[in-house]
């Protein structure tokens, strides 16, 4: 029994001392001998912009990088120090896709005792970030990988070229619902004209911001779905809307499951010189019966509610649970991007969300009858009208089955087309570069 003496010496479970021909023999346990990490999970996802290998463990670990570009083929190497070779690190070599825009394979092998090499073959020349993660969420330590392109694309000039002639139509003939008299009413169309130079000249550019995405899955629903599947699909859907009517052109955040800064989303939406910027998200709350839809602008002077306030807290939270490498941040630019919000910024923001509120009321009930605002990171461009816009509660088991559905989201992305053309039709965006 623990805690148990015979003979004065204590006997348990966690050490056993006995003698053996006059000599002591101590028999340890786990807990008394040093062991390595364990590995718990390998990830990799890839994407246009970056890809990213995560390693899971349960344990801190040391690790030095360097990337090989005097001989083909072109490598990083990545030392693991503290933990030893197991399956898990082979699901690695599988897990590379063959579309992979940065990775050409993945080999790995024990270099020494308690050190495992990872051999990353590139195809094309890369800036990687190698840095480790504390224990946040549903994560413990994590290693993470990112393989930056040393010339990564200049966004305005890729987003010039894929939508480059957007189609003629009618201001509201793409959105016409089956009770389309009703719609077009409170959207008029306006009169069909030829097209003027001043039409070709001034495009307006949405972005659009799926939230969360790769490390950082959002709020799952009951079922299991995850946040960051219901708002890419919604995202997807409001582009193809989008790039089909006249006049305007889109840009996404993310277009695939991986994970993006929130500040490097509103530096996306600055880079394509939007109009306005528009995150979309999916609701969770502790209790399961509360739902409806809400649309939150960001605040000058503190949360409009106490559940504003934790909302914008969760939100901002994605970073920490995405994974940010803090030693890169700009601290100057992070402050320029998300400190300078103007009075003028946050008025054009309320215009915008109060048109596309009134649109959602059409396809599902409010959560809150007006824009809600509060410090959500993503809307801080200090010259972008920005909403955030919440679809509906996931963690609600109705409105989770909803935000599956594909009808629901369709009917979600037109409503906030709507409310982008109602804002637009009152607030002309300004003159521009004829270029874009």
């Amino acid at each position: 029994m623990p805690g148990q003496r015979t003979g004065g010496i204590r006997r348990d479970r966690r050490s056993l001392i006995t003698a053996a021909g006059g000599t002591l023999v101590l028999a340890l346990t786990p807990f008394q001998i040093a062991r390595g990490a364990s590995l718990l999970g390998v990830r990799v996802w890839p994407a246009r912009d970056y890809t990213r290998v995560a390693l899971e463990h349960d344990e801190p670990l040391r690790f030095n990088h360097f990337v090989l570009r005097d001989t083909p083929p072109l490598r990083m190497v990545v030392d693991v120090e503290g933990i030893d070779l197991t399956p898990g690190f082979r699901e690695l070599v599988s897990k590379v896709e063959p579309d992979d825009p940065y990775i050409g394979v993945i080999r790995v092998g024990q270099n020494r005792p308690n050190v495992v090499r990872l051999v990353i073959e590139l195809k094309e020349d890369i800036k990687p970030q190698v840095f480790s993660l504390e224990p946040v969420g549903p994560y413990k330590y994590r290693l993470v990988m990112d393989l930056y392109p040393v010339d990564p694309p200049d966004p305005l000039m890729a987003l010039l070229r894929e939508q480059a002639t957007p189609r003629d139509s009618d201001f509201g003939n793409l959105l016409r619902p089956p009770d389309a008299d009703k719609t077009l009413a409170r959207a008029p169309a306006r009169p069909k004209t030829r097209r003027s130079d001043a039409d070709v000249q001034r495009i307006i550019t949405v972005a659009i911001d799926p939230g969360h995405g790769g490390e950082d899955p959002g709020a799952v629903g009951k079922r299991g779905t995850l946040e960051k599947n219901v708002t890419l699909s919604i995202a997807r859907r409001l582009r193809e809307l989008i790039v089909a009517d006249r006049g305007m052109r889109v840009a996404l955040t993310r277009d695939g499951d991986y994970f993006v800064p929130l500040r490097t989303r509103v530096a996306k939406a600055r880079a394509v010189q939007s109009d306005l910027l528009v995150s979309i998200h999916a609701d969770a709350w502790i209790r399961p019966d509360v739902r409806g839809s809400s649309v939150f602008a960001l605040s000058e002077h503190g949360a409009s509610s106490s559940a504003a306030a934790w909302m914008a807290r969760r939100e901002n939270e994605a970073d920490l649970i995405g994974g940010i490498n803090i030693a890169s941040h700009d601290r100057q630019l992070a402050r320029v991007l998300l400190d300078l919000s103007t009075t003028a910024q946050i008025s054009d923001s309320l215009k915008l969300g109060n048109s596309v509120l009134r649109e959602l009321q059409h396809v599902n009930r409010l959560h809150k009858a007006r824009v809600e605002q509060a410090g959500f990171a993503v809307l801080k461009a200090p010259d972008i009208p920005s909403i955030l816009v919440e679809t509906a509660f996931i963690s609600n088991p109705e409105e989770e089955a909803r935000l599956r559905d594909d009808a629901y989201q369709e009917q979600m992305a037109r409503a906030i087309l709507l409310g982008i053309k109602r804002y637009f039709a009152k607030n002309p965006p300004l003159a521009r570069n004829p270029l874009t």
